[in-house]
């Protein structure tokens, strides 16, 4: 018998009547984790409802009219709904009428107990986080080998800085696995003598970024000596891996922007740099040269005899002036000279000798006169008492001891 082949499309829907017959299927309510979730601009709300072993795709359509909450990823939750066949992707998904919370999910509630644990060690402090060099020689990356994130890392260094050499460290980034291997790179990377390491993936549900959320790898990422930049995810996912690390990107090629610098930018500034000093270097020469030009144009060497005469003919009235001084000096010096000479002490200075001697005998003879001693001699006598002389008797009484000198000698005596 000949073998009979059918569409795609038939076997779909032949599944789709299979799974819509069922009666179990038309009407269910279904517990578990909410993760991808997407709340569209037309108000319809995408996705995926999981539990430790399994997951199945949701949609809820006016979803953002109907609920009463925001659905996040993490969030557990309990749905009213049905299973039916989506025939242009081939899979089976819930359609829902109603969900309401049903308390956070487990992961996320890890997540948070493990955020708060290591902040309260201070892992995430920002006293801890080392700069990002401004222009890295060797960038290191530790991702997956094969998936979009290192694509775009490399496409986006060798646009900005072609300079920089990149070195991956290809790791498992999702799995069991994943944290471990991490880790292992990240340690690796240490020996490479690396500027800059970049850690992370592309985007996904909690699940698929869990092992960014392993306490492991955030403290390798805290004991690299190397600046760590995280790009974990999309720009609205967060990470233990994002708080822990020196710089948090939004996405990988955030990530290879940080790291690097646009060399256009730079080669830009360079280029504007040389044509500010270029200006500045010709605004002052014609500074210079315009002062070089006033100083040329001045008397002094337009005209440097018109500088120098006037000193001249100064310099001539003072040597003159000088020379009307020394003649006048020398003659009255001359004339004072011709009246010494001319003077009597010059030319008989014997006389002069002879005057003086004769006034010396005189005054000689006046103090001779005067001398007490000479009083002793014609027998009078000096009476003193405790050293001093006694000019009275009214200055002595009974009893006063006296020294009475006379030409010869001294003689002691008492008033009776």
């Amino acid at each position: 018998m000949a073998e009979e082949y059918i569409t795609v499309s038939r076997i779909t829907d032949y599944i789709g009547e299979l799974i819509g017959s069922d009666s179990n299927l038309k009407h269910i309510f279904i517990k578990g984790e909410l993760s991808n979730v997407n709340l569209y601009r037309s108000g319809h709300l995408y996705f995926t409802l999981k539990d430790e072993d399994s997951q199945i795709k949701g949609v809820m359509f006016g979803a953002r009219y109907k609920l009463k909450f925001k659905p996040k990823d993490g969030m557990k939750v309990l749905i009213e709904g049905k299973i039916e066949v989506y025939k242009k992707n081939g899979t089976y998904q819930l359609y829902v009428s109603e969900i309401s919370k049903d308390g956070i999910g487990d992961l996320h509630r890890k997540y948070e107990e493990l955020k708060e644990k290591l902040n309260k060690e201070g892992l995430f402090d920002e006293s801890h986080k080392k700069k990002i060099p401004n222009f890295p020689d060797r960038v290191g990356v530790v991702t997956a080998a094969n998936g979009a994130a290192i694509r775009d890392i490399i496409t986006t260094i060798e646009r900005r800085w072609p300079l920089c050499e990149i070195i991956l460290f290809p790791s498992l980034v999702q799995g069991d696995m994943a944290g471990e291997n991490i880790v292992r790179q990240i340690r690796r990377s240490e020996n490479f003598n690396l500027d800059t390491l970049i850690v992370g993936r592309g985007g996904g549900s909690i699940e698929d970024l869990w092992a960014f959320n392993e306490e492991i790898v955030a403290r390798a990422i805290y004991e690299c000596n190397t600046p760590v930049i995280s790009a974990v995810g999309h720009e609205i996912d967060f990470t233990i891996a994002d708080f822990v690390a020196d710089l948090r990107a939004p996405t990988p090629t955030a990530a290879a922007e940080i790291a690097v610098p646009n060399f256009g930018e730079i080669r830009m500034g360079i280029d504007q740099l040389n044509s500010r000093a270029n200006r500045a270097i010709d605004k002052t020469l014609d500074e210079n040269l315009a002062k070089l030009d006033n100083i040329i144009s001045k008397k002094i060497f337009t005209s440097p005899c018109e500088i120098y005469a006037p000193k001249e003919m100064q310099l001539d009235n003072l040597l003159n002036r000088l020379e009307h001084s020394s003649e006048s000096l020398i003659m009255k010096n001359q004339n004072k000279l011709d009246l010494i000479k001319n003077s009597s002490v010059f030319k008989n200075p014997e006389s002069i000798i002879k005057a003086k001697k004769e006034n010396y005998l005189l005054q000689f003879s006046k103090l001779e006169l005067l001398n007490p001693l000479n009083t002793l001699k014609r027998g009078y006598t000096l009476a003193k008492s405790e050293g001093k002389v006694i000019s009275s008797s009214k200055d002595l009484k009974s009893g006063d001891e006296l020294e009475v000198e006379f030409n010869d000698g001294n003689v002691n005596t008492k008033v009776i």
